[in-house]
């Protein structure tokens, strides 16, 4: 980030000018979550990372915020672009003060990408102060950059460091800010785009709408069902049907040409009964005849069961089409991993932290290291699911989720997610971008659900979400 800096400097942009646009994007980044004025109050410390958070406050109070900094050194300690962003502050007209229940919300804009752990007086008292505020008044904190108290390289933290719930980074994603053990300080990670910045190509990258926009161009006019893919998804036994119904709600909502649900007779009434009207539903003695049906891509696992595993385990193997791989069948597939290594066509797994621990032991690796690893050695795409969902494949790269709220540790989500990926293939992603974009509109569509819709993260549900995937298709194109 320096380099790309001082190459703009050179090239005569300057801080200034990417200081007003970064703070525009922090205010553009709050309102995904806020769409209506609030209360914002920013903590600011003496260097450019503040000067972005008093940016931000403009931009917000121009849009009827309510705004207040609090400094932690006197203005004359600033550096001399941060005074003149606090006088054009300062000499901002004010706006209606915000209604006493509208949602307050703090920008830490104390330390920037230089600073390193330990935290230090006087912005160790503001730290405690900004994480006691968030408790005390159920205020949501936004990072300008990164958590002050964070090392941006490693990911340690202070034990005073700020608790993010959403981190606002500039230009691209800091490696401290996905590590493992820095998820709770950093929150909802967001990138506030700076086109000025020439940034080099990495081989871990983060999903942001930006990154992702170009993979679902508009459809043609004359566009019909056939172009967009025919899914066959396996799912669902005696007790589970909800998981087949919700996969397939998924495929259909994610852009599925056709959705057909294959199921044992046993529960064939049951699941025809609450289907989508929009699925087809096909009764089945047995998966072992599956192999000759007609679709273009399978979703194989939700609510399956393990009681046929040798059938589940030769489809998976045998199967000329690619496949979405999850829950049970990931569970019966821990049984043989080595199929995985002779399979007839592409794999995508998506495996939560248990599941991925029957596939590959109890290693302790970090999570993008245990993504690598089986990559390496298993010819598949790797979707990981957890709270910063990390998709993998071997010598294509790495890529971190940054969508998605707590809300969506709740029965069902997987499965949901397991349909859109497979729509996504059948719409002609790779099974790497289909993993990517399916996992980034699921995250963001339980985001609209809470904070532009009606749900808590107490209430929300896998069906919350697919009511919500045609919001978040529309954002990301």
């Amino acid at each position: 980030m320096r380099d790309a800096e001082d190459a703009a400097f050179a090239r005569g942009i300057s801080a200034e000018t990417l200081m007003d646009k970064a703070g525009a994007g922090i205010a553009d980044f709050v309102r995904q979550f806020f769409p209506c004025a609030g209360r914002c109050l920013v903590f600011a410390g003496k260097g450019n990372n503040a000067g972005d958070a008093v940016v931000a406050a403009l931009h917000l109070r121009r849009g009827g915020w309510e705004t207040e900094i609090r400094l932690a050194f006197s203005e004359s300690e600033c550096g001399e672009l941060l005074r003149k962003k606090l006088a054009e502050y300062g000499a901002a007209v004010e706006r209606t003060a915000a209604h006493s229940s509208a949602p307050l919300i703090m920008l830490d804009g104390l330390l920037g990408l230089g600073s390193k752990p330990p935290l230090r007086e006087p912005v160790k008292k503001l730290a405690r102060e900004i994480n006691a505020l968030r408790t005390a008044e159920n205020a949501y904190v936004f990072a300008i950059d990164l958590p002050s108290g964070l090392d941006g390289d490693s990911g340690i933290c202070d034990e005073d460091c700020v608790v993010s719930d959403f981190t606002a980074t500039i230009g691209a994603a800091k490696r401290g800010l996905v590590a493992d053990q820095a998820i709770n300080f950093v929150g909802r990670l967001g990138i506030v785009p700076l086109p000025e910045l020439e940034l080099p190509s990495a081989d871990e990258t983060i999903a942001c709408a930006a990154s992702l926009r170009g993979l679902l161009p508009r459809r043609e006019f004359s566009a019909y069902k056939n172009q967009f893919g025919r899914i066959g998804i396996v799912a669902g036994s005696r007790g589970l049907s909800g998981a087949a119904l919700l996969s397939a709600a998924g495929a259909l909502h994610g852009g599925a040409g056709l959705v057909r649900v294959f199921v044992l007779e046993d529960i064939y009434e049951i699941v025809a009964s609450a289907a989508p009207a929009e699925a087809m539903i096909q009764p089945v003695e047995s998966y072992d005849a599956l192999e000759t049906e007609s679709v273009a891509v399978w979703a194989v696992g939700p609510g399956l069961g393990r009681s046929h595993a040798p059938s589940i385990l030769r489809l998976i193997q045998r199967a000329a089409e690619p496949m979405v791989i999850d829950a049970d069948a990931l569970n019966i597939l821990s049984t043989d991993t080595n199929i995985l290594k002779n399979c007839a066509a592409p794999r995508l797994l998506t495996p939560h932290p248990g599941e991925m621990k029957r596939l590959a032991g109890d290693e302790k690796y970090t999570r993008a290291e245990l993504a690598r690893k089986f990559t390496r050695e298993f010819p598949v795409t790797l979707l990981l699911k957890g709270s910063r969902t990390v998709v993998a494949e071997n010598r294509t790269g790495l890529s971190y989720n940054t969508t998605g709220n707590p809300g969506m540790a709740t029965g069902g989500m997987g499965d949901a997610l397991t349909g859109v990926c497979a729509a996504l293939i059948g719409q002609k992603l790779s099974l790497f971008d289909a993993a990517r974009l399916g996992a980034w509109v699921c995250g963001r569509a339980a985001e609209l659900a809470i904070y532009n819709g009606s749900a808590s993260e107490q209430s929300l549900l896998a069906r919350d979400v697919i009511e919500n995937l045609g919001r978040a298709f529309r954002e990301v194109q």
